[in-house]
């Protein structure tokens, strides 16, 4: 039996090449430096590795999860070693997720050439498989891990073996009538084609089947009509279920037969309910697909805190790599923190702390080339400033001559608006947020320094009179002293101290925007947020991590955006609950780093998220989940004979009423295929800020539960009906084939709940 992945190695020179293997210097450092011998596997995914010191000892990845290979010294580990290493020999694996990168030499061009060519072309292949190549790959997989003596058949005690590691606790009688079933031959062994029917009946579908039965009259196909009930009845598809029933048929159904009856097999209904049209998440959700034409502050923003540390706040490593991972994965605010460096050469880290440091120039000339590879939309530079004014004018001219064009200077039109501009008008721009001498209106000759408040991240105390004049309240924060170049960068976002909303609705600018400490915005959320989101339908609010989350953990971001603030900063190195909320909002549009806030938090409504049923738009909506069924779900522990007892739990986020979290309950010891046939149900006052998140668990009744996968999805974003969730890791990338199937029905509210 071949894979996809082995019968394309065959015929290529390159892959040839890797087969035969190489010895490779994996760099992690100037100073550590070590040959290693790599070799692509026969299976044609899996990279083997090993030190010729190991013994029997290896490591192995697959290419899978490798996202893309850089050329050269595009990695600040290979430009450290720049001049004992030259360029020819250089080349860098990223991998997908928080993965760190694999920094490798080759012993000559050639060589190097090969491997950079190889692992490019086993990338874009395995991205170009169909659903069927994937699913061969997948049982290919399976096979060459259960086939222990590796003599290319499988006997009934390996099939046992094979069982219990795709996480399936099955009798040994049942098992022997499906591996008997599948033995054709009647050999004792399954081969390759006896192998794939047995993987065939291990997985057949009998959830989708009883869902097929219900509309089909014959049960063997569903007709166009039965398809276009099945449509509107169940994935309530309306007016559009007629013309859409013909779509899947011609996209889906594997039967030609079937196709000129205009009917659908059971085999095309699976295609089509585990393809991304069958999947929770509306696909034209993905696109970019709202107004991309309102003013910055109707938008929450993708937002990144202390960007250039890769770990913790204290000793973690700072690194351009950082902003590249951070810019891929859709963040448009970034921050710098900037100190005076040896030479006078401005320097990034977390000041007062053993964290690294790195140069501003070669974070800038990252952000220059990284920017805009995700998106094309304005990418935010939030400078922490704590400079000298010599030091600050090397930045301003670092950031002219390094962005060039893409750095916003002045205005757009050269005038200054009642409203920001919008994401459409500023794209491919670069925005400097930092202080700002004078404002966008003033004309006034400015010395080439001056005074202003201290960082914005330490919040001194302001003035307790709400009456305060604006002249008074300037001298009281006028502290630190900063460069006339810099200020000159600063556009649309000058950043200012925040006094209080009264002052902010009668002195503030669109184009000032203040910081808050989470804790202080929350405070105002809980107390004040009418005021809040009326203050984030007009001007920009940045809040961020309190100090005290030295292990750089998150705090729950979706407390501020129910009162608007568009710039959440999250720390994006860190997984866990918050960056899932976080990916799950910004899933949508594109993935384009903004997402179009509700209409009743860019007009002037008084919207309050705490008391939501007192706003005039109020509309309350049930929502009712049947988890059926999960798909081959991923072990927690590795050992051979350990087995998961899955469990799902879905949790609401949003306003503080939507807060809402139920479970099903645990099967035991099967994660290929668990029936769970249990219904969830949940009022939700405002859809438009929830975000719905399924988590798999495996339960303990001794510790907690062991995390298995998850997915969250914008409820406005969830397609009705019989769904898949394909679900994600801890780190946010696809298990592959691991799927919950549920059916979701969306109601109004008729009566009080």
């Amino acid at each position: 039996m071949d894979s996809p992945q082995s019968l394309f190695a065959k015929g290529d020179k390159d892959l040839q090449v890797m087969k035969a293997g190489a010895m490779l210097k994996k760099v992690k450092s100037k100073s550590w430096k070590k040959q290693r011998h790599f070799r692509l596997q026969e299976d044609g995914q899996t990279i083997w590795y090993k030190s010729r010191w190991a013994g029997t000892s290896h490591s192995t990845f697959s290419v899978a999860d490798v996202e893309v290979v850089r050329e050269g010294h595009q990695s600040e580990v290979l430009l450290s070693v720049a001049e004992e290493f030259p360029a020819d020999l250089c080349f860098t694996l990223v991998f997908r997720g928080r993965r760190g990168n694999l920094d490798l030499v080759a012993e000559s061009p050639s060589e190097a050439q090969a491997w950079i060519r190889g692992v490019s072309k086993l990338i874009q292949n395995a991205e170009s498989m169909d659903d069927k190549e994937r699913v061969d790959q997948w049982i290919w997989d399976w096979f060459q891990k259960a086939d222990k003596n590796k003599d290319g058949r499988m006997n009934f005690k390996e099939v046992r073996t094979l069982l219990k590691m795709m996480n399936v606790d099955m009798n040994e009688e049942y098992a022997l009538h499906l591996f008997t079933l599948a033995d054709k031959s009647k050999s004792g062994c399954l081969e390759n084609e006896e192998f794939v029917q047995f993987y065939k009946i291990l997985t057949e579908r009998k959830d989708m089947w009883r869902v097929f039965q219900d509309y089909s009259r014959d049960g063997q196909t569903l007709t166009l009509a039965e398809l276009k009930d099945f449509l509107r009845q169940e994935q309530q598809e309306g007016e559009r279920s007629w013309e859409h029933a013909q779509e899947l048929i011609d996209r889906y159904e594997p039967s030609e037969t079937a196709k000129k009856q205009g009917a659908m097999s059971i085999d095309g209904f699976q295609m089509y309910l585990v393809s991304p049209e069958g999947a929770i998440m509306d696909p034209q959700q993905l696109t970019l697909s709202q107004d991309m034409s309102r003013p910055l502050s109707h938008y929450f923003i993708c937002s990144s805190h202390n960007t250039y540390l890769m770990e913790d706040q204290l000793r973690g490593q700072s690194s351009q790599e950082a902003y590249i991972q951070a810019l891929k994965r859709g963040c448009r605010c970034v921050e710098v923190d900037c100190w005076d460096g040896p030479n006078g050469e401005p320097v990034v880290y977390h000041g007062h702390t053993f964290t690294s440091k790195i140069l501003f120039r070669d974070v800038i000339t990252t952000l220059g080339e990284y920017a805009f590879k995700a998106s094309e939309f304005p990418v935010i530079l939030s400078l922490e400033n704590h400079c000298s004014v010599e030091q600050q004018r090397v930045m301003a001219q670092l950031l002219d001559t390094i962005l060039g064009d893409m750095l916003l200077r002045e205005p757009l039109d050269g005038l200054v608006h009642q409203e920001l501009p919008s994401p459409h008008d500023l794209k491919g721009k670069i925005l400097l947020k930092a202080k700002k001498i004078g404002g966008l209106e003033e004309n006034e000759t400015l010395t080439d320094e001056a005074t202003d408040e201290i960082s914005d991240e330490a919040e001194p105390e302001s003035p307790s009179a709400e009456n305060l004049s604006a002249e008074a309240i300037c001298l009281h924060d006028k502290k630190s002293k900063f460069s006339r170049e810099l200020s000159d960068l600063v556009v649309y976002c000058k950043s200012v101290h925040f006094h209080s909303f009264e002052y902010s609705r009668l002195h503030s600018k669109c184009y000032e925007m203040s910081s808050f400490s989470e804790s202080k915005a929350r405070k105002l959320a809980k107390d004040t947020g009418t005021e809040f989101v009326h203050h984030n339908s007009r001007q920009l609010s940045r809040v961020y991590p309190s100090g005290m989350r030295t292990d750089s953990s998150n705090y729950n971001p979706q407390e501020l955006w129910n009162v608007g603030c568009q710039i959440v900063a999250l720390n994006v190195q860190t997984a866990g609950l918050e960056m899932d909320l976080n990916d799950g909002l910004f899933r949508q549009n594109g993935c384009c780093g903004y997402v179009l806030k509700p209409d009743f938090m860019r007009n002037d409504d008084s919207f309050d998220p705490e008391r939501p049923q007192d706003w005039d738009g109020y509309t309350s909506l049930q929502l009712s989940i049947q988890v059926i069924s999960g798909q081959q779900l991923p072990k927690v522990n590795q050992k051979e004979g350990s087995i998961v007892d899955p469990l799902v739990r879905v949790e609401i986020y949003g306003v503080s009423q939507d807060q809402a979290k139920q479970e099903t309950s645990y099967i035991d010891n099967n994660g290929f295929n668990p029936l769970w046939n249990e219904t969830l149900n949940f009022i939700i006052h405002v859809p438009e800020l929830a975000l719905v998140r399924f988590v798999v668990e495996d339960y303990d009744k001794a510790s907690r539960n062991d995390f298995m996968g998850q997915f969250t999805v914008p409820f406005t974003c969830i397609q009705p009906g019989y769904r898949h969730i394909h679900l994600l890791s801890k780190d946010g990338t696809a298990i592959p084939l691991s799927t919950l199937f549920v059916n979701v029905k969306i109601s109004e509210v008729t009566t009080e709940v």
